[in-house]
């Protein structure tokens, strides 16, 4: 809008027209002012008529100009003493400031160098004069300074805006009227805030300028590479482009950078500001803290003058400011240094300060620091003058709120927080304003933080919340100091207030609900092996102040409990930004159903290894200067963020504390312990460096470690005191560095060594200058100083030395000369000023419980404040890295540093508070506690905090229902919800879940009312000690009056709250992991076993819950439900097995409906869940003894086939093993109704899902047997048939067996299932070999049929099975024959031999003869083997039935026997002869093997009880043996010539005999007999055989008088026992065997040979039998031999007849039988027509 030059005129017409009009003026005294306001109308006039045709703007050249020239008659007018005029010129100035009238950018002609704008300024400030000025005046002044602040038309800078924030300041001071101290008060803030923002804004307006300019140049770069790579020309043109855009830069950064270089702006400030705040009422000027009611405060700085109680500062120009901030800085650091170097030592500073040092720093200072921007230096020096009003003492005495003191302290302090709170970028960033916190703030705060006053105090807190919230990352050191020096002491020391350690809480409890500020404590101190594990000691102080009684604290009970609280709510914001800090890794069970337990996410990405962050001070590093668009941590510090490396600095600070602890008890045992972990090194040098660095260690322990006279500890003194530099250090100041580190220890000796050391050290260093003619001097002389401290300054020396005592006590000590008297006396009086005392190192406040005087608590909390003070300056330039943590897996190592001290107080809390906030912060904390833990899966920690809840929960405790509180409740309350939301953690923390579940269902029955009293009574009495529940042994054991009390106390637990809540747990176990539900069900069926095994009281609240929970995750996948069921299975095997029916019925029943819900789903081929789940079913008709279960799974099963068939697949396993173990039972009912459901499968089901079935065929086989083993005989017979009929199912579908593929790939023969034989792994061999069970078990007639069946599935199907199932096919029929099968009764073996024995070996037989091609190769030896087993046997019959199976076994096969198999046959006739020999006969006595069988026994009892029973039992096997060889003999000759053929031979000889004329016709024989398939060996091994036998017979007949004993002692009958026949027919046959022979001349000598000798000794044995009856046995023997030599060829005739003539001619001696008598006249007739000579016998 344009405005005219008269309208602009009008403000300044007007306003000195009422400075006209002001009654004041006409006073004498103001007439120069009159004068001049008249003088400035009249050039105003000439002026509008000169310069009329230049109207213009306002902000025109000629306006600000015509403006600035009328200040004279305002300035004149301000400085008037007449408040009237006063008011009026500075009302008038304020809208001339504010509307762009008076600029005041032009040069200043009074003062060069100055601009017009700074005089205003001046002349406003110097308007107040202190308390005098009148209070419109006052609110004038705020005014005017508000608008020149803020006022975006002019600006005022450096000093002149500190003016007028110092005149508003002391207007706040001196003010009496309230409304202009508010008024002054909210100006200032405005000020501040404008100050401040305008900084900010000027930074983000250069920042966004650059990085314009930076975004133009990469255009252009990119422009000009693609004109290069089109047209491959105009490099020139592109550099030159650059070189523009470039100086285009320049000129734009130094147009910025001018506002360092020149006083006064000469270009428009165009930036947005804001608004003046102007009214022309008092009661309307802008207030922005209006609302702080924080009481009035006092200054006064350093830099002002003092005039009326109102501070005044000299102007400065910026120059002077940037070099005076240089000179405070370096003065700083050299004063530390050289306390440091004199006497004291901090952790920070270590390097020294001298002359070149000092100059090199003010260098890099200056070079290096300087301000971006002008606005830069504004805020600057306005919060630098706060900071240093902040540290003013306080005037001795208590406070008084009124004083400027006081006052000035709270305000500025008030100013510096809101400063911090609305802190930007650059104020959080610039190296200036960091260094002045760190200089000027953070001191201040370290001496403010302990003040008496609560307002100084909480301002104090609060302004360090902002420093640690926005500027920790610069200032860890003074944070560190900050908590260890005040917080902690203040909370643990005695000599604090209440309003002290509650405002501490207050102020933890704000900081401790950041996430971000907590864990970077612990990842920056912790963690840190040089700094103070502040972390860890605030948990336990807070940790302690929880739940101990403060004693000496004077705290009321009251205040107590506030304290307590407090700190739990400290603790519990800690745990809860541990769970905000890890939640990414939480996962809500009731977001998603999970396979299984999800890893937990990395924490960030992978960042490079840390390194040990040292303490030491950086000053002579490069610092960064202050630009606005620095970032907003310096990267020279940054430190990566490693969990696993910061997690292995804290193991390595865990293991150098634990060695320091060990050095402070036994110094040699704590280093050794730091050598052993490498902690220190090994040499001297090493381990003197370790303890001059180490302030924890005992000073007291460190000395007698460097006094010990071995040599190691020498060497380490001397490497020591080596390390010490005193170069130009008094000898005073020397000592104390020296004596700093230790403490001197009481022996002389060791004192001497180490004055002795230090003597020799200082006077190496300064070997020239010094006062010392030898060593030997300084040494005496450090003596002396101890000695002479400790009579200066110990309590018991009364009578104290004096100078002149001490100088001559000192003589002749330089080299027999005296020191100079002027040292002497001035390191007397340096020890009587000071004593030589050890830098304290850690606070001096007294922590324990004794009681201070109010003067004690003054003197504490001032050491206190000095030396946190003087340690937060030792560290005021230290640069030391800061992690800001971003890894989740922080939070681990924090908790397991912590979980123990904050379940101290959460127990404590709980046990012994009954206050409702107390019991929700520990429960809270508790529940945080059990989240972290589970995320990380530490088990101790969330086990034992579960168990804590579990224990105040009372649902364990002993103490029963009585003492159940709101607080047990709520604890219930949360440990539900901790199942309810951390599922997928607990593991086996479900176990005290679970289990007070149960016992809160236990309590709701009690609660409810549910049991009858009386009838509860009764049960309680019954049970006695056996119950161990005790809540209800304890509840129900109370009188009957209290019980209905008790219940009514319970009846929160059964409130819809908690109902609904245990409910959810259940309900929601659908959305747990794969793993959790595992443990849910592993420890809800445990509990649930606890409940049913009370024997008194069983309950099924668990059991019902667990089929619940059943049905709810129903909808897993198989392979989460095989891990469930893995439980269930066993759970359901121990509660269907109950003796208590009802729960075994209800398991059975819910054990169904879960399966028919399984069977539903159906089964894939391959799978056996089926078989899991119905496997509990096995188990419990297997074990349990009721037969109302066993009846009630028979019928579950039975229905399942009914309904469920089709889906049926692996189950059918376990449904045959139910109906095998079924077809057991004594009950027909149960047995007919299995075998019934049995019965259907096989001949219903096997045709319609066969295929499915056949994976359990061989089961269904295996109940099949069981039932043909019943006890019902109808039942038995049928199964045998069904087995028939399943061989018929195997041989009609073959393919489907060899399709097959199940979990059972193995036969009898081993592993390797060869292509093909699945048919009969699983169809044919599972069908015999049950078939031989039966056999082997089941009474006469269900054997019988099983053999008959057995045999006939061999015989019908064995054309089709290969060579190797016969193999197994004949094990299993050989185990017929087992012995160990048979039953144990010598009757039914009788009968077994006798029956199954007899028939199964013929059959054998004929299935060998039937397949005899395929089986011989392999099993005839084998069948062999079995006939010799039947012959060893002592059954006649089985014995007598081995050899006719022997004999019918090569009479049916012989034809096809070859070579190989006759010598096996042979062979196995010779064992057999073996096997039945009797050759016992012939030396048996009574009672001989008897008395070595029982030589254990009396000899009485052996005579009466066990000789008989023995000596039968041998005779009756000597007479087996005697049978068995009449029957080989016989068998022999049967093989040999046909069975009938021998008996017609005999009767052909008595006919022949009988008949002389007949003629003699050759042998006849047979077409099917075997003589003539054996070779001469075999023969001849059969004549052995014979002969051996014959052998036997004839000396057992001989020995008469062994046969009397045999007689005697019973044995063959009542007669003589003789063995004629055998002798008889052994040798007839044997003569028939080599007559044949003989005839086909087979080895004719060797036969001739043995004929002879047989004959003549057949013929010699004759003549020798005694008794007539013996010789007639022998007739037809002697018929064989005559007829078969009559037989022979007259050439073989002669040749034997010639041998055997005389023998023959001997038998007319006998009385002979006729028939033999006959055939000698036809033997001597033959040899007259011979004619041949006789030869002799």
């Amino acid at each position: 809008m344009q405005e005219t030059k008269a309208t602009r005129s009008m403000f300044l017409v007007r306003a000195l027209e009422r400075i006209l009009s002001d009654k004041e003026l006409k006073r004498s005294h103001n007439s120069p002012l009159r004068k001049a306001c008249q003088a400035t109308l009249e050039d105003i006039q000439d002026d509008l008529k000169a310069f009329e045709p230049h109207g213009g703007h306002a902000n025109s050249p000629h306006t600000i100009v015509e403006a600035d020239r009328y200040f004279y008659a305002f300035e004149m007018a301000c400085k008037s003493k007449s408040p009237g005029v006063v008011g009026i010129a500075l009302d008038s100035l304020q809208k001339m400031i504010a509307y762009g009238i008076l600029v005041g950018n032009a040069p200043d002609s009074a003062q060069p160098g100055k601009r017009l704008i700074d005089r205003v300024i001046d002349t406003i400030c110097h308007c107040f004069n202190g308390v005098l000025t009148d209070d419109n005046v006052q609110l004038q002044i705020i005014k005017v300074l508000l608008t020149a602040v803020t006022s975006n038309k002019c600006e005022i800078h450096e000093g002149t805006i500190l003016q007028a924030v110092r005149t508003c300041y002391n207007i706040y001071l001196a003010s009496r009227s309230p409304i202009n101290q508010t008024t002054a008060k909210a100006t200032l803030s405005q000020m501040l805030n404008v100050i401040f923002t305008r900084m900010e804004s000027q930074a983000q307006a250069d920042s966004e300028l650059i990085e314009k300019i930076e975004q133009e140049i990469d255009e252009d770069s990119e422009k000009i590479r693609d004109d290069a790579d089109q047209n491959h020309v105009a490099d020139e043109g592109s550099v030159a482009s650059a070189d523009g855009v470039y100086a285009h830069k320049q000129d734009k950064e130094f147009e910025h950078e001018q506002h360092h270089d020149r006083p006064v702006a000469e270009s428009d400030m165009n930036g947005k500001g804001d608004e003046p705040a102007v009214d022309k009422q008092k009661e309307n000027v802008a207030l922005e803290n209006e609302g702080t009611k924080l009481e009035d405060r006092n200054i006064q700085d350093h830099e002002h003058k003092t005039s009326n109680g109102v501070a005044v500062e000299d102007e400065e120009d910026s120059e002077e400011m940037v070099r005076e901030i240089i000179d405070d800085m370096v003065s700083h650091i050299v004063e530390t240094s050289s306390k440091e170097n004199g006497v004291q030592r901090t952790e920070s500073v270590t390097s020294q300060a001298s002359t070149s040092s000092r100059q090199r720093l003010e260098q890099q200072l200056l070079s290096s620091q300087s301000f971006s921007h002008v606005l830069q230096k504004d805020a600057f020096l306005v919060f630098r003058s706060l900071c240093k009003l902040s540290m003013k003492p306080l005037s001795e005495g208590p406070p008084d709120p009124r004083s400027h003191e006081l006052r000035s302290k709270i305000l500025s302090l008030q100013l510096l927080l809101s400063i911090l709170e609305s802190s930007g970028l650059v104020f959080r960033t610039n190296e200036m304003f960091i260094n002045a916190i760190k200089q000027y703030l953070c001191v201040a705060l370290s001496k403010n933080g302990v003040s008496n006053v609560p307002e100084v105090f909480e301002l104090s807190l609060a302004i360090f919340s902002k420093l640690l919230e926005n500027f920790k990352t610069h200032l860890k050191m003074q944070i560190q100091v900050f908590f260890k020096e005040i917080f902690l002491n203040i909370l643990e020391t005695n000599s604090s207030s209440f309003d002290h350690k509650w405002m501490v809480l207050q102020t933890l409890a704000k900081i401790c609900e950041d996430a971000q500020i907590v864990v970077d404590i612990y990842v920056n101190y912790d963690c840190d092996i040089n700094a103070a594990n502040i972390f860890e000691q605030l948990v336990n102080v807070l940790s302690k102040i929880s739940h101990q009684n403060i004693p000496g604290s004077n705290l009321t009970p009251g205040q107590e409990i506030l304290m307590q609280t407090k700190s739990l709510e400290c603790l519990v914001s800690i745990l809860t930004c541990m769970v905000d800090w890890s939640k990414d890794l939480y996962i809500d069970p009731h977001s998603m159903s999970h396979l299984g337990k999800e890893h937990n996410p990395e924490g960030g990405t992978p960042t490079v290894p840390l390194s040990v962050a040292s303490s030491s001070s950086n000053i002579n590093g490069s610092m960064q200067s202050v630009h606005s668009e620095d970032s907003s941590l310096d990267q020279s510090f940054q430190t990566a963020d490693n969990p696993e490396t910061i997690e292995g600095i804290k193991q390595q600070k865990s293991i150098l504390e634990r060695g320091i602890q060990m050095f402070n008890i036994k110094p040699k045992k704590g280093v050794a312990f730091l050598q052993d972990q490498g902690m220190i090194g090994t040499t001297a040098a090493d381990i003197a460096e370790f303890l001059s660095g180490e302030e924890r260690l005992n000073p007291g322990q460190v000395g007698d470690f460097l006094g010990e006279n071995e040599a190691l500890n020498k060497e380490v003194m001397y490497e020591y005191v080596d390390r010490l530099n005193f170069t130009g250090t008094e000898f005073v100041p020397a000592l104390r560095l020296f004596l700093q580190g230790f403490r001197l220890p009481g022996e002389a000796q060791k004192i001497d060594r180490m004055m002795e050391k230090f003597a020799s050290r200082y006077c190496d260093c300064n070997p020239k200058g010094s006062v010392f003619a030898s060593a030997d001097t300084a040494y005496v002389l450090a003596y002396s100083i101890i000695m002479l401290t400790t009579d200066l300054h110990s309590s018991q020396v009364k009578r104290k030395i004096k100078v002149e005592d001490y100088i001559r006590m000192n003589r002749g000590i330089n080299d027999s000369k005296d020191l100079p008297p002027e040292y002497l006396t001035d390191i007397y009086e340096q020890i009587k000023r000071q004593e030589i005392t050890l830098k304290p190192t850690i606070s001096q406040t007294v922590k324990g419980s004794k009681a201070l005087s109010a003067a004690q608590k003054k003197q504490e909390m001032n050491n206190i404040a000095d030396t946190a003070k003087a340690l937060m300056e030792a560290v005021s330039h230290v640069q030391s890295s800061f992690i800001s943590t971003k890894h989740h897996d922080h939070v681990r190592p924090m908790f397991q540093l912590s979980w123990r001290s904050m379940l101290v107080a959460f127990s404590m809390g709980l046990q012994d508070s009954e206050d409702t906030d107390t019991i929700r912060l520990c429960l809270k904390g508790m529940r945080c506690a059990i989240r972290i833990s589970c995320i990380f899966g530490l088990m101790l920690e969330r086990d034992t905090y579960v168990q804590a809840l579990s224990r105040f929960s009372l649902l364990q405790a002993n103490a029963g229902i009585r003492e159940m509180k709101a607080k047990n409740i709520e604890t219930i309350k949360t440990l539900i919800n901790v199942a309810y939301t951390d599922g997928n953690y607990l593991q086996e923390s479900w176990h005290e879940i679970l289990q007070c579940i149960s016992q809160l269902e236990l309590l709701q029955l009690i609660g409810s009312k549910v049991r009858d009293q009386a009838a509860t009574m009764k049960a309680v009495r019954s049970a006695g000690n056996a119950d161990s529940n005790q809540i209800l042994t304890r509840t129900l054991g109370l009188e009957n009056k209290k019980l209905a009390s008790i219940q009514e106390s319970m009846g929160e637990t059964s409130s819809q709250s908690v109902v609904v809540a245990v409910d959810r747990i259940f309900t929601g176990s659908t959305r747990l992991d794969g793993d959790a539900i595992v443990d849910f069900v592993r420890w809800l069926s445990k509990i649930s076993l606890d409940e049913l095994s009370n024997q008194q009281h069983p309950r099924m609240f668990c059991l019902q819950k667990i089929v619940e929970i059943s049905y709810y995750n129903m909808g897993r996948i198989r392979m989460q439900w095989s891990r469930i069921w893995a439980i269930l299975g066993d759970y359901f095997n121990a509660v269907g097995c109950n003796d208590e029916e009802s729960i075994a019925f209800f398991a059975v029943d819910s054990l169904r409906q879960l399966s028919m819900k399984f069977l539903e789903k159906g089964e894939l081929p391959g799978f056996s869940f089926q078989k899991d789940f119905l496997r509990p079913f096995e188990h419990i008709m297997k074990h349990h003894t009721s037969p109302q279960i066993q009846d009630m799974v028979v019928r579950c099963i039975a229905q399942m086939v009914s309904s469920q068939a089709h889906n049926i697949k692996s189950g059918w396993k376990n449904i045959f093993a139910v109906f095998t173990l079924a077809a057991a039972h004594r009950d027909e009912t149960i047995v007919e109704l299995a075998f019934h459901t049995t019965s259907t499968v096989v001949t219903d089901t096997f045709n319609l899902y066969f295929q499915s079935i056949i994976y359990c065929f061989q089961d269904a086989i295996s109940a099949l047997r069981e039932f043909s083993c019943c006890a019902f005989p109808d039942t038995s017979m049928e199964a045998i048939r069904l087995i028939r009929q399943c061989a018929d199912y195997v041989s009609k579908r073959p393919d489907l067996f060899e399709k097959y593929f199940g979990e059972d790939t193995t036969n009898l023969s081993g592993s390797g299932q060869p292509e093909g034989d699945n048919v009969w792994v699983r169809g044919w061999f599972p069908i015999l070999f049950e078939l031989s069970i039966i056999i082997s078990r089941c009474k006469l007639d269900v054997r019988t049929r099983g053999l008959t069946v057995m045999f006939e599935i061999m015989k019908t199907h064995g054309d089709s099975f290969k060579s190797d199932w016969w193999n197994d096919l004949f094990q299993i029929i050989f185990r017929i024959f087992d012995q160990m099968k048979v039953p144990e009764l010598q009757l039914e073996k009788s009968d077994w031999f006798a029956t199954t024995c007899n028939h199964a070996l013929f059959a054998v037989c004929d299935v060998f003869t039937q397949f005899y091609e395929t089986l011989a190769p392999t099993l005839l030896n084998d069948v062999y083997e079995q006939l010799l087993w039947c012959v060893g046997k002592e059954n006649e019959q089985l014995a007598r039935s081995g050899v006719n199976c022997l004999e019918n076994l090569v009479l049916s096969n012989g034809t096809k026997f070859n070579k190989d198999t006759w010598k096996m046959t042979c062979d196995t006739f010779q064992t057999i002869f073996k096997m039945v020999s009797a050759d016992k006969l012939l030396t048996w006595k009574p009672g001989q093997d008897g008395e070595k069988t029982a030589l254990h026994l009396p000899k009485a009892r052996i005579s009466e009880l066990i000789l008989p029973c023995l000596e039968v039992a041998e005779l009756q096997t000597l007479h087996l043996r005697c049978i068995l060889t009449a029957e080989m003999i016989e068998c022999i000759d049967r093989v040999l010539f046909y069975p009938t053929s021998t008996k017609k031979d005999d009767e052909y000889n008595v006919h022949i005999a009988q008949n002389p004329s007949a003629a003699i016709e050759s042998e006849r024989r047979h077409d099917h007999e075997m003589f003539d398939k054996l070779n001469e060996n075999h023969l001849f091994m059969m004549v052995r055989c014979l002969l051996v036998t014959h052998d036997f017979a004839k000396r057992f007949n001989g020995d008469n008088e062994q046969r009397t004993i045999l007689w005697k002692a019973g044995f063959k009958g009542k007669s003589k026992p003789n063995l004629v026949r055998q002798e008889r027919t052994s040798l007839a046959c044997t003569l028939r065997i080599l007559f044949r022979m003989k005839d086909r001349q087979d080895n004719a000598e060797r036969v001739d040979a043995l004929l002879y000798s047989v004959c003549l000794n057949a013929l010699s044995y004759f003549s020798s039998l005694a008794t007539e009856t013996h010789r007639d046995e022998w007739t037809p023997v002697l018929l064989l031999l005559l007829v078969r030599i009559l037989r022979l060829e007259d050439k073989p005739f002669i040749t034997l007849t010639r041998k055997l003539h005389t023998p023959l001619c001997d038998l007319l001696l006998f009385e002979v039988k006729p028939e033999v008598r006959l055939l000698l006249r036809r033997y001597f007739l033959r040899c007259n027509v011979a004619s041949l000579p006789v030869e002799q016998s």
